[in-house]
This record gives C-alpha cells, structure tokens and sequence, in this order.
C-alpha cells in the first residue's frame, strides 16, 4: 500500500492518489471530514485555518461507498486559492497580470535556502509553497483512509502534548498503555492545546499568548500511540522492513518534528538491561506477555503486542512576527527574514497530524501480513493469525 501527494500551499488543490487497499473496504467521505476538521483546531493557530474549511473530494476508487481495489483519488480545494490565482498560475503571467514579488530573502530553519541550492529556484515561493505545512492536509488523508481500515479491526491510534514551550504536564496525568489511543485522542480534542492535564493546559494557553505577543513561536513534545495490534508487525530480516525504522522515516518527515523516542528509549541509556528492558511472562491462553513496556511496543524492528508507543520533539516554527537575521539573496546585505502568513503553535495539529501518520504505517504493516484482494478475506487472514501462538508455544508437535 503507497500513496503519493501533490499540491502547493496557495495552488489549487491539496491531493493524494492512494494504491493497495483491498476491494469492499467502507469508507464515509464524512469521516475523513471529520479528520480534516481535528487538523484544522488548536490553540496558537494562524489566520489561514480562519479561511480554510477542508472537504475532500473522492474522484476514483470508490463506488456505493465501497473500495473498488482500484486506486484512490482524494483531493481537497485550497480555499485561498482564489487570493492567489495569479500568483500561483500554471501558465506564465501575461500583460498586466499580478505575478507576485519574487521571495528573495531565506527564512533560518526553513527549507527556503537549501531548496532553492539544490533546485535552482530564484523564486524562493517555488520552494516554500510545497514545504509548507499545509501539505500535512494530505498526511491526514492518507491516515484517515487508514483509520477506517483499522478500527473494525480493533486496532486505534492517537496521540497528545506532554509539553510545549517548556512547560511539561505533571507524570500522573499520563494515562497508563493500556488505555484505548482512540479515547486518548478524543481527550486530547477537547483541549485547545491537546493537553491531557488540565493545570498545564492552562498554562500552555498562556504561552502561546505571550509568544504572540513577542512575534515568537513555540515547539514541544507529542506522544503518540496504537492499540491493539497485532505481534509480528514488521519485520527483523532486513533494514527497510523493520516497524521502528520505517515510523522514524514517516514521523520525522513531518514538518518542523526534529527527533524520535519509541518507548524509554533515552532514559535505557543512562540503565543497565535489567532495568531498562521488558521481562517475557506466561500469560493465560498459551500466550506469553510483558512485565512492563519499555521499548514502546517494538522488539527488533516488530511489534510485540503490546501497545505501541513513542515520542515526537517539535521545533518552533520558522516564520517569526519578528523575524531573524536572514540576508537578501540579490545583494547578500543582512536583511530581515522573509514573513509569510504562520502559526505561533501548531503542536495541537501535530498531536492529530502524527496520529494519522501512525495509523498510516500501521494500516501498511497489518495489509503485509494480512492483506488480500478483498476486505472480507484480509479480516479472515487477520482471525487466522490468531492461531500462531498455538504453533509456537507449548510441547513440539509429535
């Protein structure tokens, strides 16, 4: 299962064409709706979400509100395109038409400079508009297709701030790993800031106030999880299929997310093994289980059964009210940075972004092992392999 986007900020349209889901699988447009409209909420957001009011159009693959087996097309109109149809027109600008200023000075911690270095560009606009985080629109795309997939196999993702600008939610307000990721989320919705302590939510709040206030941006931390997966996701005979490996890739693309925790992962550094590491116990039913969930749920690049779980640092964003020193590319004389229409905080969006991303490699870990041409044979698949604890524990087989 792939898929591959398309879309720039102000262009028309955000878009993704999706391949290898299997034929029969329900899926509501309303639904993924639903999940454009979590993207779209949080405190610290910009004026572009006053603007925006993300609907998807499904265009192929899907007939009677069922998967054909063929391709998905899923595109989302760019409201603001009609402010920009000139400035981001396919064809070039004729007599008189409003091309737009070129965009001539680099914004630090953008893609904006090296973009233009590696591609050429003049224009630093043919840049920004794709690196843009508008282009996460398709991340939760794909993600919710995923979703729909993955519930009416028990399996939810979902993800929340443990801290923003500094400030850290207080440990006991953690819900414990065994709590279902979908109520998570829905906790996590109901805060302006997707925080799951309230005391701290209210000083989050705060932050991203004074932040706007000093023409500053703030980053954090999201936790993100999936329960009730199934073992055996992934794999550990080669690089590219390891689970922990292929999350990295995924997550870390996400704009602004600078580094990854699965599990304790920097906290096992400073422990020996024995403190750091999960104890395998007999469990009723022939199974075996966990003394604990250190290592987020993975074991040599596959899921353990367990729930999966991991953290996510995000920088703060690029473009400042009151900008760094950047210089102008025409002269080199120090300049002001380039400004363009931005968040203060959009960690509350990353802690919706990050959970459909989740849920995306989940949906495409579970279809390698399970997957078949048709729903109802990949549900059968996923019953089946149930049985695979019986083959490995207890007596051999006589």
């Amino acid at each position: 299962m792939r898929w591959l986007s398309a879309g720039e900020s102000h262009g028309p349209a955000m878009g993704i064409v999706l391949e290898g889901l299997p034929a029969g699988l329900p899926l509501s447009a309303d639904r993924i709706d639903r999940e454009l409209a979590r993207r779209q909420q949080g405190h610290g957001r910009g004026g572009r979400m006053g603007i925006e009011q993300d609907r998807v159009e499904i265009l192929a693959g899907l007939r009677h509100g069922l998967t054909l087996g063929s391709p998905l097309l899923l595109v989302v109109p760019n409201l603001d395109h009609a402010n920009w149809a000139e400035a981001m027109a396919p064809a070039p600008p004729g007599d008189g038409a409003a091309a737009g200023a070129p965009v001539r000075v680099p914004r630090p911690g953008h893609a904006d400079l090296p973009g233009a270095l590696k591609y050429g560009h003049r224009d630093l606009r043919n840049v920004l508009e794709r690196a843009s985080a508008r282009e996460t629109v398709n991340r939760v795309l794909a993600g919710a297709v995923a979703v729909q997939l993955l519930e009416p196999l028990g399996v939810q993702t979902g993800a929340f701030v443990t801290a923003l600008g500094g400030l850290e939610a207080a440990p006991g307000s953690r819900p414990s790993l065994e709590t279902p990721a979908g109520e998570l989320a829905a906790r996590a919705d109901a805060s302006p800031v997707a925080c799951l302590d309230p005391e701290a939510e209210a000083r989050m709040v705060a932050a991203i106030d004074a932040a706007r206030e000093a023409g500053d941006t703030l980053g954090g931390v999201v936790e993100c999880r999936a329960t009730g997966l199934p073992a055996g996701l992934g794999s550990h005979v080669h690089w590219d299929r390891r689970l922990d490996g292929r999350l990295a890739a995924a997550l870390l693309s996400l704009p602004a997310v600078k580094g990854l925790e699965i599990g304790e992962a920097f906290a096992a550094a400073a422990q020996g093994g024995r403190a750091a590491l999960d104890p395998i116990l007999p469990m009723p039913g022939g199974r075996v289980g966990r003394g604990g969930n250190r290592q987020g749920g993975l074991e040599g690049g596959m899921t353990t059964g367990e729930t999966l779980w991991l953290r996510l640092a995000m920088k703060p964003l690029s473009t400042l009210r009151r900008p760094l020193p950047s210089v102008q590319l025409d002269s080199l004389a120090p300049h002001s940075a380039h400004r363009e229409r931005s968040d203060v905080c959009a960690l509350p969006a990353l802690a919706v972004i990050a959970g459909h991303v989740l849920a995306w490699e989940a949906a495409r870990a579970l279809l390698e092992v399970f997957g078949a041409d048709s729903w109802e044979e990949t549900r059968r698949r996923l019953q089946e392999g149930e049985r695979r604890w019986a083959s490995i524990t207890g007596p051999e087989p006589a």
